[in-house]
C-alpha cells in the first residue's frame, strides 16, 4: 500500500481520522490526502412487493405485526454475520414477531457454508441472496431497523443508505461506525450480543426513540454525505491531473 500511494497523485479517505491514520503509517504521502466522506443516494423499487418478500423469506406472519431486523453483508468473516445470531434466536422464541434477515453475496465459499448451516438452525434468523439495489432499497425501506455487526468497516453504505431512507440503525460499535453513528443521536452502537437485543427491544418499545433517531439520522446524511459534494471533490481532484498533464 505504502508504494501504491508513492505512486498515487492522490489519495482520499472517508474520515478524518482515516486520514490521520494513513499520514501516520506513510508520512511521504502527507501532501496527497483528501478527505471526502461517502457519497449517498437512494432509489426504491416503487413496484416492490414486501408481501411477496416476506413469504419468499418464509416469515409466514402479518406484516403489520412485524418487527423485521436486516443485516445487509457479503457473506465473509469480515462481516460477522452470525456475531447476533444466537442472541437473536433466543429472543425471537420469545418474541415471535422479532426476525433477522441476513442479505447479500455469497462472498467466500467456506465460511457461506458455515453461515447457512448456523442459520438453518436458528429460530427467527433468515437467509436470502444478493437483490438488486433497487428491491435492496425498498427492502431496506421497509424493514424495522437495519444492523451492522462487522469487526472491521471503512464507512458502511447500508448505514447511511439506511439514514437515508428514514430507517433506524443498530451498529457494532468499532471505529468505522462509531465515525457515522452516534449512540441515542442518529442510531443505536453495541458491543455485544446481548447489548443488541437490550437496544432492540428498547426501539421496538419507545416510538419516541425511533422517530428521534430516524430524523438525525436523515439530517446527518443530508448534511455529510452529499452524492453532489462527493461528485464535486472528484472533479476538482481530476482537473488537477488535466491541468498537471498539460504543463
Amino acid at each position: 500500500m505504502g508504494r501504491v500511494l508513492e505512486e498515487a497523485r492522490f489519495a482520499v479517505a472517508f474520515t478524518e481520522s482515516m486520514k490521520e491514520m494513513a499520514q501516520a503509517q506513510w508520512p511521504h504521502a502527507k501532501g496527497k490526502i483528501y478527505v471526502q466522506s461517502q457519497g449517498i443516494a437512494t432509489t426504491p423499487n416503487a413496484a416492490f412487493n414486501w408481501n411477496t418478500f416476506l413469504q419468499r423469506s418464509k416469515i409466514n406472519q402479518s406484516a403489520d405485526n412485524l418487527h423485521i431486523f436486516l443485516l445487509i453483508c457479503g457473506l465473509r468473516q469480515v462481516k460477522d454475520p452470525l456475531y447476533l445470531v444466537d442472541a437473536f434466536s433466543e429472543w425471537h422464541q420469545e418474541e415471535p414477531s422479532v426476525y433477522l434477515v441476513i442479505a447479500g453475496p455469497e462472498v467466500d465459499p467456506v465460511f457461506t457454508r458455515e453461515v447457512k448451516a448456523k442459520v438453518r438452525r436458528a429460530a427467527g434468523v433468515r437467509l436470502i441472496g444478493e437483490m438488486p439495489q433497487e428491491d435492496l432499497h425498498a427492502v431496506v425501506k421497509n424493514c424495522f431497523a437495519v444492523v451492522n455487526s462487522s469487526v472491521s468497516e471503512g464507512m458502511s453504505a447500508a448505514i447511511l443508505e439506511a439514514m437515508d431512507l428514514e430507517v433506524p440503525v443498530l451498529a457494532r460499535n468499532i471505529p468505522g461506525n462509531a465515525a457515522v453513528v452516534k449512540h441515542e443521536v442518529t442510531g443505536l452502537l453495541f458491543s455485544s450480543p446481548q447489548e443488541f437485543v437490550h437496544l432492540a427491544k428498547r426501539l421496538v418499545s419507545d416510538p419516541a426513540l425511533e422517530k428521534e433517531i430516524v430524523g438525525n439520522g436523515r439530517e446527518y446524511v443530508r448534511m455529510y454525505h452529499s452524492w453532489q459534494v462527493e461528485r464535486d471533490t472528484y472533479q476538482q481532484l481530476i482537473s488537477k491531473l488535466e491541468g498537471s498533464t498539460e504543463d
